[in-house]
């Protein structure tokens, strides 16, 4: 086909800039990115359909606008949250008529460390903190719970979306270099900051887990194993619970529903010889005082 060997626009003359509208439909598009996500072209799919009203506009030749799709539907994959600070510098350059293999180079160089720098922020941060909280209040009863996390994390998610589409829409390829000169530290702090959240979820939810073995020391009071790990550090068995986890997943290729498996069979197996604590009575028999 014509619109896969075209290397330029034949209508070079610079579109006129698209309407708050348009640009408002696409960010609410955009939000579908991930709806025909597939390994071969990854968010490609919710790309062009989330572009799709922009381009239209800008290419009034057929032609123009069948190359602009063809190329628009390369493999893409980035995080979905930042996805319209992409779309902002694309469009940018489709207004005015760049060369479709610098599109595409700028594209994908965008597009990619957003995927990292998303992650830190997101997954890695606000998510956790967000649900960490909130899950707290859903526990205790509050239907706030549920309902805040939804405030927060869709309108954070959306915040972004309209203001990276407009930011990027205007700066052009001057975004591009903004965003390629701090990448690296920015997603270094995100990352810090990340683990240390994540680190006290750990602690916070994990640190229930504790042994229920004591052992009677002919002298009275039984000696309590917990009481010892807790000297040597709080809350170990949840970190010694959380490194198995990581050496499984990272280093044996295990999957997130393995772990939790094994985990299952760790908690049913321990109540029933009473190594966890909880004040129950074991299964079976052991030579030990469960508390």
């Amino acid at each position: 086909m014509e619109s896969n060997a075209m290397t330029s626009y034949k209508d070079t003359t610079p579109a006129a800039r698209l309407d708050k509208q348009t640009l408002n439909k696409m960010v609410w598009r955009s939000c579908q990115l991930q709806a025909a996500f597939n390994y071969e072209r990854m968010q490609s799919a919710g790309w062009l359909w989330a572009i799709l009203p922009g381009l239209e506009k800008i290419h009034t030749n057929k032609d123009d606008l069948a190359a602009s799709m063809t190329h628009n539907m390369d493999f893409l994959n980035t995080h979905p949250f930042f996805v319209t600070f992409v779309m902002g510098i694309v469009l940018s350059m489709e207004q005015q008529k760049t060369d479709i293999q610098t599109i595409r180079s700028v594209r994908i160089s965008t597009a990619a460390p957003l995927g990292g720098i998303g992650d830190a922020l997101f997954w890695y941060t606000l998510i956790p903190i967000t649900a960490g909280l909130t899950a707290n209040m859903a526990i205790d009863g509050s239907i706030m719970g549920p309902i805040l996390y939804f405030v927060i994390a869709f309108g954070v998610e959306m915040v972004l979306r309209y203001a990276l589409m407009y930011w990027s829409y205007n700066l052009g390829l001057t975004a591009v270099k903004m965003m390629t000169a701090n990448a690296k530290a920015f997603t270094h702090a995100a990352s810090v900051l990340g683990v240390f959240v994540v680190g006290a979820l750990i602690s916070n939810y994990g640190g229930g887990t504790k042994l229920g073995i004591s052992i009677a020391n002919g002298e009275g009071d039984p000696i309590v194993i917990q009481n010892y790990l807790n000297m040597i550090l709080p809350c170990l068995i949840a970190f010694a619970f959380t490194m198995m986890c990581y050496v499984l997943i990272k280093k044996k290729n295990w999957t997130p529903v393995k772990c939790i498996a094994l985990f299952l069979v760790i908690g049913i197996v321990g109540a029933a010889f009473g190594i966890w604590a909880g004040g129950y009575t074991p299964l079976v028999p052991v030579p030990w005082t469960v508390i």
